[in-house]
């Protein structure tokens, strides 16, 4: 069967597919070959500025052209022809290597580097800097922006409702009131904590030698220094510089990477939950569309079902993320080949929180609060003045405020008569008694609209 958005096993390339593609320049089979040739590249082109002449003529402006070129022009053509080396040797960087030889020996010029590609190198040398490359790109391009928009889209929403009084519920039960904007601007605060906190991750790199000690290098070149030469080569690729390793990038930096993105994941879990219980109890409605249907056979749904797609794939994402995170760091000895099938499932677990990020984001933008439900409540739930009355009776040395409260409100519905009647009978001084029959649960919210306008 042929392959097709249609035909494909996974809903990342099928169902999802034009979310997620965005991603297959970054983590597909392709991108990760593309990536391999650019640090082979870069690390030939780095060995001429420290290698003696005599062993490594420094490039020419055109031959360096020529290896640029290599890079930036490297296309499907060029990953195919390496997945052909691949097959020939069962090895996928050493068909790289293979690849850059084919590309390189017809230049005279470049003829005589031939053999030092790959110069030094194990090959995570190459792998793990192609990853952390990968990593960079889809932080700085796609998940940063992506995770932008939705703290924006909640914080605008947070504005536009900053003084919407809502009855708050701990417990599920009536409690103090608040407002819808406040609720709102708690998820942005939270979310971009963890957006800050991925944008300051560390993504490092190795480039040390078959087991981290640069062996193979200082036997053959004894008189270079290899660790600032290595740190250099990573510095500028963009990433830092892991002194100490096995054979493998030991990927601790990872785990707090994927750490961050899970975190981001559960407070967006949360934000959808609680969304979807506020449609639930007709505190937002959801804008219909005309041509949708939202049953099969119950023509009056406009189901949320756009924050439960949401929190359906940031579990699948979440679930990956916590296995790679668990697993990555732990590695027998100074290597073995659990981490290479685990790591290409990074954007698997990357493009489920994608398609999670543009559900939220489509059912954000047709969110419309209901003032009048949210009224109805809180003229239905006059106990929740118990707390400030109380508080009040506190201030001014009335004995037993909270018993008395709790005896006249727990576990009952009281109206507004009763609570002013209890107000009118305190002996508390005029202003403050006047200040609490005034008071009502709509406009018993605290500073939350001055939190939700500062957020």
């Amino acid at each position: 069967m042929e392959l097709s958005p249609i035909t494909a096993l996974s809903p990342i390339d099928g169902r999802y597919a034009e979310k997620t593609s965005i991603l297959r320049g970054l983590f597909s089979e392709y991108a990760l070959i593309h990536y391999r040739v650019m640090v082979e590249v870069r690390w030939l082109q780095r060995l001429a500025m420290h290698l003696p002449e005599t062993n490594f003529p420094p490039p020419t402006a055109q031959a360096n052209g020529v290896l640029d070129a290599i890079v930036s022009n490297f296309d499907i053509g060029s990953a195919l022809r390496v997945k052909a080396l691949e097959r020939t040797i069962n090895h996928d960087v050493k068909a790289v290597e293979c690849f850059l030889r084919e590309r390189i020996a017809p230049d005279p010029e470049l003829a005589p580097m031939v053999e030092f590609i790959h110069f030094g190198c194990t090959s995570e040398d190459i792998n793990n800097l192609a990853y952390g490359l990968m990593l960079r790109e889809a932080r700085t391009r796609v998940l940063l922006p992506k995770m932008d928009e939705l703290s924006q889209a909640v914080t605008g929403l947070a504005h536009r409702y900053s003084g919407l009084a809502m009855l708050a519920r701990t417990h599920g039960q009536a409690a103090s009131p608040t407002t819808l904007g406040k609720e709102l601007a708690n998820f942005a605060h939270r979310l971009r904590r963890q957006r800050q906190q991925l944008a300051q991750c560390a993504i490092l790199g190795k480039f040390n030698g078959a087991v981290g000690n640069h062996n193979a290098h200082l036997a053959a070149f004894p008189d270079c220094d290899w660790v600032a030469i290595s740190e250099q080569f990573v510095v500028s690729l963009g990433l830092a510089w892991n002194p100490y390793t096995t054979q493998i990038e030991p990927h601790d930096y990872m785990a707090e990477l994927f750490g961050t993105v899970m975190r981001f994941n559960s407070i967006l879990i949360d934000f959808c939950r609680d969304i979807w219980g506020y449609i639930a109890w007709g505190y937002f409605r959801q804008k219909p569309l005309a041509a949708e249907v939202g049953s099969s056979t119950m023509p009056h749904k406009v189901n949320p079902i756009d924050f439960e797609n949401a929190e359906g794939n940031l579990g699948i994402a979440n679930a990956l993320l916590d296995h790679l995170a668990l697993k990555l760091p732990i590695s027998r000895w100074q290597r073995d080949l659990t981490d290479s099938t685990a790591l290409r499932n990074v954007g698997v677990a990357l493009a489920h929180g994608l398609i999670a990020y543009a559900s939220c984001l489509k059912g954000l933008a047709r969110l419309e609060a209901d003032p009048e439900r949210m009224a109805q409540d809180l003229d239905q739930a006059w106990e929740v003045l118990a707390e400030p009355i109380q508080t009040v009776m506190r201030r001014y040395g009335i004995p037993d405020p909270y018993q008395r409260l709790k005896a006249l409100t727990r576990g009952q519905s009281i109206s507004e008569a009763q609570i002013r009647s209890f107000v009118q009978a305190l002996e508390i001084p005029t202003e403050a008694k006047e200040r609490l029959l005034k008071l009502t649960p709509a406009l018993y919210t605290g500073n939350a609209q001055a939190m939700a306008e500062d957020i």
